[in-house]
């Protein structure tokens, strides 16, 4: 349990100063507990420079300056969109409290954004034919760009929503992937699986245990850069009660001729003409949100596609719903590709440094 936010309920005004002081970073709020870390209230500098304001002393008690009403999240019972609006109204560290009210962990949403109740599998096992020679000895996944590794930009906006158990699935040079996630990356211990023969996009799925347990499972190809908003995603996912959510992009095709329309009842006449025409269609991401009844349709060392299993819960009468993606989405699958994925990347460091 994170304490270094919980003061004692006996303690003065000025000690909760001192402490508040030795907090690092941005998070300067304490939660105010008493003998048992059942707690009473939150205490910020703000709320102690009124409490002065209003005749305090720094020797009397830290409680008397606390705000009571405070905003806390049960144990266990993850409210994703509640999460979201206590984000929007700035609220940086929310304390979590068990069903007595004691302290069991504090949420510090300026590292984790939310708390997705979702396992994640990556999907790595590919050879990256297009990309050689560059990946003749390297997987992939594990190609840099701006210095880190592809797959590890996905494994870090994961972390920060929450998802911790996250497992990728490899086949292609994966002794080089399993050897990369020996040391947790973004505080996060992978787990690799390995396809011992080819089980297509989605079928290593049931080398995991993605499929047991509660929650749904978030299913991505590795070699993404994308800044899709998971939290969006999941709970548009959840509002629909879909039984799988595809995350898609807009793709918009360009006809360079004149397209004859041609009349339904008289195939041979033409009902209109039209010059050049352009048409915009939504294309799949590589990301999905699938529920555990979907995942189970799955046959364990069976190849299939998730195009394929998707059709299958399409047949089966099973809701299955789109979600457009708002920000960057670069599949680098090409040369090209990957040098835009490394423009981009470097442009946004650059903008970081700005900010720093």
């Amino acid at each position: 349990m994170n304490t270094k936010h919980l003061i004692s309920s006996r303690a003065t005004i000025k000690e909760a100063l001192e402490r508040l002081n030795s907090l690092p970073g941005k998070s300067m709020t304490l939660f105010v507990g008493d003998d048992d870390s059942h707690i009473l209230g939150t205490l910020t500098d703000g709320d102690i420079r009124r409490a002065l304001l209003c005749g305090l002393t720094l020797e009397d008690n830290a409680l008397l300056a606390a705000h009571t009403d405070f905003q806390w999240i049960e144990e266990g019972c993850v409210d994703v969109e509640r999460l979201r609006n206590l984000r929007q109204r700035n609220i940086t560290l929310i304390p979590v409290l068990d069903s007595k009210g004691k302290l069991t962990d504090v949420l510090d949403m300026s590292s984790c954004r939310t708390i997705l109740p979702l396992n994640a599998v990556l999907m790595a096992g590919g050879r990256g034919e297009r990309l050689r020679p560059a990946t003749l000895t390297t997987p992939k996944p594990l190609l840099t760009i701006e210095g880190k590794a592809i797959i590890d930009y996905n494994i870090e906006l994961l972390a920060s929503c929450g998802i911790k158990d996250i497992t990728v699935a490899t086949g292609y040079l994966a002794e080089q992937i399993y050897d990369h996630f020996r040391y947790p990356v973004a505080g996060v211990a992978v787990k690799c699986v390995k396809e011992e023969i080819p089980l297509g996009t989605i079928g290593a799925v049931t080398l995991t245990d993605a499929a047991q347990g509660a929650g749904d499972t978030l299913v991505m190809n590795s070699d993404l850069i994308t800044t899709v908003s998971f939290e969006e995603m999941y709970l548009h996912h959840r509002h629909n009660n879909a039984a799988v959510t595809i995350a898609v992009v807009p793709y918009q095709v360009s006809v360079p001729y004149a397209i004859l329309a041609l009349d339904d009842e008289n195939p041979d006449r033409v009902a209109g003409i039209e010059e050049k025409p352009s048409y915009s269609y939504y294309a799949n991401a590589g990301i999905y949100i699938f529920s555990k009844e979907v995942l189970r349709m799955l046959e364990p060392q069976r190849r299939c596609d998730a195009t394929d299993l998707i059709s299958k819960a399409i047949a089966d009468g099973m809701n299955v719903s789109y979600y457009p993606i708002k920000g960057t989405w670069i599949d680098v699958g090409s040369p090209v590709d990957f040098r835009q994925a490394s423009e981009l990347m470097r442009h946004h460091n650059a903008l970081k440094t700005v900010d720093c």
